[in-house]
């Protein structure tokens, strides 16, 4: 086996900074799937990702003398890609451009390149909503939401990497989920106008013999429901 692919991301780490020319390479293609996910729902555009991403990289690849290990070499790196996404989100905010469309390129260079399946119409022009949406929250609740509800980490690992508390984290979450309720509210499935009909007591001429049947309360499960966001009142956004 090689010895680079049984190193830890730590001793990988070392050893680029040791001087080892392909031991950040190594690392790198370790993480790149989910570090390229990260950037893109984060910023919702290829090519915003993949120069967010690169710019990461090579901050990463200059500042690893500087590691503390005072967090996972992961935690590091997601600090490093989600602050390259929020810069550039922020300057983008301050110098509005118009987006070209999104193209087909052949190969990103990150996860499993450019093309993507073909998704039916429908679901495509859902995925479009989903992300416009996400793109208009503030930038520090989308950076949460994409970290918690998009890629699954825990809330503890998100708080490293953003530098917050995880208290911040779920109220950065909630707000997040509130504002995207509101935005996405016209996905949801419309529920019917009037009930259904509640059923019918047995009557003493269908009872089972020697059984007595009780007159059944309402239909269990229904209900307007509100939905998976929900906006939890007590948190503040610190």
């Amino acid at each position: 086996m090689d010895g680079r692919a049984a190193a830890t991301d730590l001793e990988l780490l070392r050893a680029h900074v040791d001087g080892d020319p392909d031991a950040f390479a190594e690392l790198f293609h370790r993480h790149r799937d989910r570090l390229w996910a990260v950037a893109l729902r984060t910023l919702g555009e290829r090519e915003e990702a993949a120069d967010a991403l690169q710019d990461a990289l090579l901050s990463a690849h200059r500042a690893a003398a500087r590691f503390r290990g005072d967090s996972a070499v992961t935690t590091w790196l997601h600090r490093i890609v989600v602050n390259a996404c929020l810069d550039r989100i922020r300057r983008r905010q301050a110098h509005p451009t118009v987006p070209l469309p999104d193209g087909n390129r052949a190969d990103d260079g990150y996860g499993t390149g450019g093309s993507e399946p073909a998704a039916p119409a429908e679901d495509h022009d859902t995925a479009l909503v989903v992300r416009a949406a996400l793109a208009a929250l503030p930038v520090e609740q989308r950076a949460a939401l994409v970290l918690v509800d998009v890629q699954g980490y825990p809330v503890a690992e998100v708080a490293r990497i953003l530098g917050v508390a995880e208290g911040t984290v779920k109220s950065r979450c909630a707000r997040g989920r509130a504002r995207l309720a509101v935005l996405l509210g016209h996905l949801r499935p419309a529920v019917a106008a009037t009930p259904p009909a509640r059923p019918k007591p047995i009557t003493p001429s269908t009872d089972v013999p020697g059984v007595t049947v009780g007159n059944p309360g309402p239909a269990e499960g229904v209900g307007s429901g509100s939905g998976r966001y929900r906006r939890d009142a007590n948190q503040e956004d610190t």
